[in-house]
């Protein structure tokens, strides 16, 4: 049975797209299932009164679109919508709209405040003060931030700095969505929880590892943002890093926070710079341009952008390794893009051939062992096999895959991975949460990167709409004869 909590959150941003289309239908999710009662409060906040007074219209209508027909229930919706208290603010102006939100905190004063930063990093620094000045921070309130921190070390680091004035770390919860996924979690107890996996996971057993997410998206409405900073920063530096350090890590000594967070941080301080001429020979980024998906013709990231030129990549793909003795000349691909032909983000653990070959080539091909781990659209776990193919007298082998799916297995399965971690933030859990010492490592690693893009003259590699990206990715796995785990076969 799930954990009754109480808490206050305010949801600067409140009418914003992550506000309605995640994190509104998470907290309805949780409530729905009892994880916390109606002593708690939603502030959702707007930048107008006339906003805030129609609120209820607003989210009935978004809980309606993005919660599935078998979550939806008038009546829980009705119920749930009565903890809901929008608050007109203007969060960068301190007026008396800020003691209206003041006032429908709970009156335990010492009650859990979470304060969720749905807004641009840029007024993450404001906010907070704001918050000091009017006496809103209490002894048990929590920030919860989003990523992308800054664009480099240097503006992450300014505002991480900014935020430390007012929350100590232990109540900074710095948010990866991708850490709250139930495939996510689960990686961690296949790997140390079975001894098979335990004693495979490793440079002499895995041949390479693939980390990938793609989307089949453009922009959204984020061009402002996304022109300013791209694939690198948006997906890279934090979700793609983070499910490295987690296939990556080594056992920590307990499942707590601080273990966790020691061994993902010794992950980044392993990764080999790429400097130079290495990020030339070791990194791919493209671009997007008009193309077809799914029988429709889709705009190029310009036509999207509405200017005439940009550098910004739209696609990375980077060949990395991790320079330590489990992990030795074992190289991790990672790659994400948007525009792509399928959405899809998984990983990929590729093992080594076997030793000696005991079956001839008459046999049929010889395919080695896979863990393919799912994370969207759908969440599930499969290993590859090779057995004999039971459908024919003679020896024929074929690869079959075991396959757990969560939705199979599990009635009522629905991963939902903001709603995970809104009630650990509650929770005061922060076991799935980034620290800044981890934030400042990735981006030591990334920066290098950046800035040799900069000083270099090649521009991103074109690639249609509705393909797996430009030609420069599969040429990057392909010249160590490998292959992306993305293509036709995988459909």
């Amino acid at each position: 049975m799930a954990t009754t909590t109480v808490f206050d959150i305010v949801l600067f941003g409140g009418c914003g797209d992550l506000s309605l289309r995640k994190l509104m239908p998470a907290l309805y999710r949780g409530y729905a299932e009892g994880s916390f009662d109606s002593n708690s409060r939603i502030i959702p906040t707007c930048r107008d009164a006339e906003t805030a007074a129609g609120y209820a219209e607003i989210l009935a209508k978004s809980l309606q679109q993005f919660l599935s027909s078998d979550e939806y229930d008038s009546a829980v919706a009705d119920s749930f919508m009565q903890l809901v208290m929008p608050c007109a603010l203007d969060i960068t102006t301190v007026d008396e709209r800020w003691k209206s939100l003041h006032k429908l905190f709970s009156k335990d004063a010492e009650q859990s405040r979470i304060f969720y930063m749905a807004v641009p990093p840029a007024i993450f620094g404001i906010t907070c003060e704001n918050l000091s000045q009017q006496k809103m921070i209490n002894g048990q309130s929590r920030i919860v931030v989003e990523k992308p921190i800054g664009y480099d070390g240097v503006t992450a680091s300014a505002i991480n700095d900014e935020i430390a004035r007012y929350f100590d770390e232990k109540s900074i919860f710095r948010i990866d969505h991708y850490l709250g996924k139930e495939t996510v979690q689960n990686l961690m107890a296949l790997r140390f929880t079975n001894v098979i996996f335990e004693q495979l996971w490793d440079a002499k057993s895995i041949d390479h590892v693939q980390i990938s997410i793609s989307e089949t998206v453009g922009l959204e409405g984020r061009a402002g943002f996304y022109d300013n900073a791209g694939a690198l920063r948006d997906m890279v530096q934090n979700h793609l890093l983070q499910l490295l350090c987690l296939v990556a890590m080594e056992s920590p000594n307990k499942l707590d926070a601080n273990s966790i967070r020691a061994e993902k941080l010794k992950v980044l301080e392993a990764l080999r710079p790429l400097t130079g001429a290495d990020v030339d020979d070791y990194t791919v980024r493209g671009q997007y341009v008009a193309g077809e998906f799914n029988g429709d013709l889709v705009p190029g990231y310009l036509e999207e952008l509405g200017k005439p030129s940009s550098n910004t990549e739209t696609f990375v793909a980077i060949k990395a390794h991790i320079d330590n003795w489990r992990w030795s000349k074992v190289p991790f691909y990672l790659s994400t893009g948007k525009r792509m032909k399928a959405r899809s983000a998984k990983i990929v653990i590729q093992f080594k051939e076997v030793s000696h070959r005991v079956y001839d080539g008459s046999v049929g091909q010889m395919t080695p062992n896979q863990l393919i781990i799912k994370l969207q659209p759908g969440e599930s776990i499969q290993l590859s096999l090779m057995t004999k193919d039971l459908t024919c007298l003679e020896t024929k082998l074929k690869p079959v895959s075991l396959n757990l799916n969560f939705s199979d297995t599990y009635d009522n399965f629905k991963s939902d991975a903001y709603k995970r971690l809104i009630l650990d933030v509650a929770a005061n859990n922060p076991a799935l949460f980034i620290h800044r010492d981890e934030v400042d490592c990735a981006w030591r690693w990334i920066d290098p990167i950046i800035e040799q893009w900069q000083q270099s003259a090649h521009t991103p590699d074109l690639y249609r709409a509705g393909s797996w990206g430009p030609s420069a990715a599969k040429t990057l796995i392909e010249q160590d004869d490998r292959y992306w785990f993305n293509g036709e076969s995988d459909q």
